[in-house]
């Protein structure tokens, strides 16, 4: 990774080598974590300037918490997933960066953050209704307030998930297990972070690989040889040759799994 010396990005944050003291310092110095916490605050001013109550601020920063796993679990499974990204010249440069780039490389923190870009306009498009219906400018910021703390939140757990570290909590080890099957074993459930209700709704969720079949493509998320020669412009993109060897995939994500 090269980059400007003394900015974030001038090192590398590996998070199969990094303790856990040493993620906490490079989350909080991440530039796109600074800026939704300051986005929070000013949205958390904004929501108190004009309003002179507090429950409709409170309901809707609730509300737009709760209605958030589903949104990501949609979001995760068929756009993250999906493949019309990849097929378009206009997205493909798109998914390689928000998705493509984190199943290639699940330890490298600086592709496992979500790009503002992307996340931004999403909590917008998603709080902004909610609030509004429960009551108008000031919940509307409340809820883009509350949807920009559930995403660090979002993001510190996922840091964790990939982190070299056993969690004492037992339901943060269990996310990080399930999340880790995602990665190691197949792309194609667990698609929850911090919750894995929707992916027990909707029949995606398996809490042992073992009872789950493994998948070929949990790195290349299907963009195989085939794939890149169709739609070429993630792999001009990314300079890699996709692998199309599932033996091979298969024995590099247990190598991988067996790491921890």
């Amino acid at each position: 990774m090269q980059s400007v010396e003394g900015t974030w990005s001038s090192r590398e944050y590996s998070l199969d080598k990094m303790t856990l003291g040493e993620l906490v310092a490079g989350y909080f110095t991440y530039p796109g974590i600074q800026i939704y916490g300051l986005l929070s605050a000013i949205c958390v001013a904004i929501a108190l300037y004009f309003s002179d109550r507090l429950l409709p601020l409170i309901v809707a920063a609730v509300a737009t918490g709760l209605v958030y796993p589903l949104v990501w679990y949609l979001l995760h499974r068929f756009v993250l997933h999906g493949t019309w990204l990849y097929k378009r010249p206009e997205t493909a440069a798109v998914w390689k960066r928000i998705h493509f780039d984190h199943h290639q490389d699940p330890h490298n923190l600086a592709v496992l953050f979500g790009a503002l870009y992307t996340t931004v306009p999403t909590i917008l498009a998603v709080a902004v209704p909610i609030g509004w219906a429960v009551g108008g400018l000031s919940a509307a910021a409340a809820a883009v307030a509350s949807g920009l703390v559930v995403t660090c939140f979002y993001e510190f757990c996922h840091c964790i998930q990939h982190l070299r570290f056993t969690p004492k909590s037992r339901i943060l080890m269990l996310m990080k297990k399930r999340h880790l099957a995602h990665h190691f074993h197949s792309e194609r459930g667990n698609f929850g972070i911090t919750n894995f209700m929707w992916d027990r709704l909707f029949g995606t969720y398996y809490p042992d690989p073992k009872t789950f079949p493994v998948s070929a493509t949990t790195f290349n998320l299907g963009y195989t040889a085939e794939e890149a020669e169709r739609y070429p412009w993630v792999a001009e993109l990314s300079g890699l040759t996709i692998a199309n060897d599932a033996a091979q995939a298969n024995g590099a994500a247990q190598q991988r799994a067996d790491l921890r």
